[in-house]
């Protein structure tokens, strides 16, 4: 088997939120969704996570496009798809989520050694613009210090 290397970051999720915790999810998907994934046409950019009346995590928003050699039997792009856990880290982040207001935002995805579609997701708190103002001259001055290296 060929290992492609299909890894789509959401590089926003860093930028506006603080990571507090991270987990490694499977993803229940249809055959032409992960035909599309295994060609890199996902994005997570926009997408969320949110628990239903049931306990269950889904991912919304998450725009998967349609698989180009599917038939009439193709998939929808942004229909929210269901993510899977342990009972023990459902219970954790549902807790988290209701009592102390946080957000769970999807980080990557991407095809384990074994072919499976995994999603890491991260438990966040949202920053505020302050906090933003800080990460940018954090990002400027690293870049500074990097070219002034590279000169000498």
């Amino acid at each position: 088997m060929a290992k492609n290397k299909i890894n789509i970051q959401n590089k926003k999720a860093r930028f506006n939120y603080e990571i507090l915790d991270k987990f490694t999810s499977g993803i229940v998907l249809a055959g032409t969704e992960i035909k599309s994934i295994r060609e890199g046409k996902a994005t997570i950019a926009e997408s969320f996570c949110e628990f239903n009346n049931k306990g269950e995590l889904f991912i919304i928003n998450m725009d998967i496009q349609q698989y180009s050699h599917a038939s009439h039997f193709n998939h929808q792009p942004k229909s929210s798809r269901k993510l899977l856990l342990n009972k023990r880290e459902l219970k954790k982040l549902y807790k988290q989520v209701t009592n102390t207001g946080l957000t769970i935002v999807p980080l990557r995805l991407f095809i384990n050694d074994r072919g499976f579609a995994k999603l890491q997701i991260a438990l966040c708190k949202g920053k505020k613009l302050y906090d933003k103002r800080e990460s940018i001259k954090e990002r400027d001055t690293k870049r500074r210090l990097d070219r002034i290296k590279k000169a000498y």
